[in-house]
């Protein structure tokens, strides 16, 4: 695909589609070079749909024609009991999704680490995305020795004392298990003045997740926008992301909307789409 054709498809596929000018699946997969060299998959992050319920939330992910979701506690409660998640899995498999991880799940005291990875492993993942304490990195370390779960620590930007960027975790956990890894989030990395794709290929040996999103300025006040309309480079991360061989999931967690996200979360899925299928 051309670069004017390319440009052409994320016009039709994102600001067609939010504004309903394509039916979805067409707005969605329309132009699109469905190719097996794509090594990762896209996938939701359900704090997106933060204003729904469970059933609401996997309906649009369907819709979405998105096969997995990282599930936030407002939709897989950290009180859920084995009963009520036989009913999340039989959801889940109705829909045709699968459940990549949880979170992202903070973690202040010893008990709630523990709690955590309980949590974790009555739902069935394999990976939590997750904000421990410092002091509780190395508690953490060994419960992903004795579940076998890995954690993923969510970077959150300038206003965060824990992890405001990928290094500030990076730097504690590197020496830990290698199931202690990173969940960048490019928006909030975005916001320090890093770039999304530059933190990716320095701290790849531990990325076992990416929150994906665009914002609207380089600094502390940018807030989410429609991917393609912000100042990330997408197409530099998403083309670093292929060259790494990134084969895990990028989950869309579009924070803007929260009361009606889907125009949002159409185009940013549509300007996805259409930027992979013209690599």
């Amino acid at each position: 695909m051309s670069e004017s054709s390319r440009r052409a498809f994320l016009k039709k596929a994102g600001a067609l589609a939010a504004l309903g000018s394509l039916p979805l699946s067409e707005a969605l997969t329309s132009g699109v070079s469905r190719t097996a060299t794509i090594p990762f998959d896209l996938g939701m992050a359900s704090y997106t749909f933060r204003k729904f319920t469970l059933d609401q939330a996997l309906d649009m992910t369907r819709l979405l024609d998105l096969k997995k979701i990282t599930l936030k506690d407002m939709h897989l409660p950290m009180n859920i009991t084995p009963p009520e998640m036989a009913v999340v899995k039989k959801k889940m498999k109705d829909a045709g999704i699968e459940l990549s991880s949880c979170g992202v799940v903070y973690m202040k005291t010893p008990e709630e680490v523990h709690k955590a990875f309980t949590y974790a492993k009555l739902v069935g993942i394999k990976m939590m995305v997750g904000v421990p304490e410092q002091s509780l990195l190395g508690l953490a370390e060994e419960k992903v020795k004795e579940t076998d779960i890995s954690l993923a620590i969510h970077n959150h930007g300038p206003t965060d004392q824990r992890f405001p960027s990928p290094e500030s975790a990076y730097s504690l956990i590197k020496n830990m298990d290698k199931r202690m890894g990173l969940c960048i989030d490019v928006g909030h990395t975005q916001r320090l003045g890093l770039d999304p794709a530059d933190q990716v290929k320095l701290y790849f040996d531990r990325l076992l997740d990416v929150h994906i999103k665009d914002v609207s300025s380089a600094d502390a006040k940018g807030t989410t926008v429609e991917i393609g309309k912000g100042v990330i480079d997408t197409i530099r991360l998403l083309k670093t992301l292929l060259d790494l061989k990134y084969n895990k999931t990028l989950h869309l967690e579009y924070e803007k909307d929260q009361d009606n996200p889907m125009p949002g979360v159409i185009y940013s899925i549509g300007y996805l789409r259409g930027a992979l299928g013209s690599m």
